[in-house]
């Protein structure tokens, strides 16, 4: 399995998708805990791209940590995104992330803007901090909520869809337990130490460079009126909500998200805008 060695305590297991490119341009990388294998970010590697996912450190087969970084988990899990762009000396990439996987992109936009070229963040967020700091996925591990809102609403006549997600369902249902020192992980929500809802969306202004914000109108988590939030902070952000999608439409509406997705990368790129130029025609 390959890995990057990004200091002397620490590896992160990645996997590679597309063709072999060096263009910039054609690069993206992602980092989540881990990787459904038919998603956007494989799709994504049809169509052009070379696609890095990386799967970040606490988590198997990453390295495993036992540290608590407490509010900074995701300062950390940005900062080895960087490290590992500069180990494989890419020097500029594209960022793209779904839910946490996003979260880690507000850090790195933050914290390391200069490397990245477009941000397309799925199901982004980022949270509110008025709602508290723990992730869902630790309240359930401590017993604290019984389970999950649902995260997608039902199919609307699509069997074809429906059969995807059901496939999804039984591929994470098949996954091994995790390892103890992963269970105790709880990175927590992105941006959390800056403790108010007023810092966040000051912070988030900071971000000038396209960003690509995809969601859906039943999402629990990344609400619709989260991403608008968000995308009224964000002076370069272009903001496509579905209807009847929820939580996972990146590997739900695969074909169409990417469409969009490398549409906006490619005029992004090439005109640093986040809409299409205007061509103004002077009438006769």
């Amino acid at each position: 399995m390959p890995h990057i060695q990004i200091n002397e305590k620490i590896s992160l297991f990645y996997e590679e998708y597309g063709q072999e490119n060096t263009d910039p341009q054609k690069i993206i990388i992602s980092a989540q805990v881990g990787f459904y294998p038919k998603g956007m970010q494989q799709h994504l590697a049809t169509l052009g791209y070379h696609v890095y996912c990386v799967t970040l450190r606490g988590f198997h087969p990453s390295t495993l940590v036992e540290e608590d970084y407490g509010e900074h988990w995701y300062d950390v899990f940005a900062d080895d995104v960087a490290a590992f762009a500069d180990k494989l000396k890419i020097n500029k990439f594209i960022y793209m992330g779904a839910s946490h996987g996003a979260g880690v992109g507000w850090h790195l936009m933050l914290r390391h803007q200069d490397k990245v070229s477009v941000f397309v963040a799925v199901v982004g967020g980022p949270h509110s901090l008025a709602q508290g700091t723990m992730s869902y996925r630790q309240m359930l591990a401590q017993g604290i909520i019984k389970e999950i809102p649902p995260f997608n609403p039902p199919v609307d006549n699509d069997p074809a869809r429906q059969a995807r997600r059901d496939r999804r369902s039984a591929h994470i249902a098949a996954q091994p337990p995790a390892p103890e020192l992963e269970r105790k992980v709880d990175y927590g929500r992105p941006l959390m130490a800056l403790g108010s809802e007023e810092k966040l969306c000051e912070e988030l202004k900071k971000i000038t460079l396209p960003v690509l914000m995809i969601g859906g109108v039943e999402d629990p988590i990344s609400t619709p009126e989260l991403m608008i939030r968000t995308a009224k902070c964000l002076p370069h952000c272009k903001l496509v909500i579905y209807s009847n999608c929820g939580h996972d439409i990146d590997t739900d509406l695969i074909e169409e998200t990417c469409d969009v997705a490398s549409r906006f990368i490619e005029n992004a790129i090439k005109t640093n805008k986040w809409y299409l130029p205007v061509q103004e025609q002077e009438r006769e």
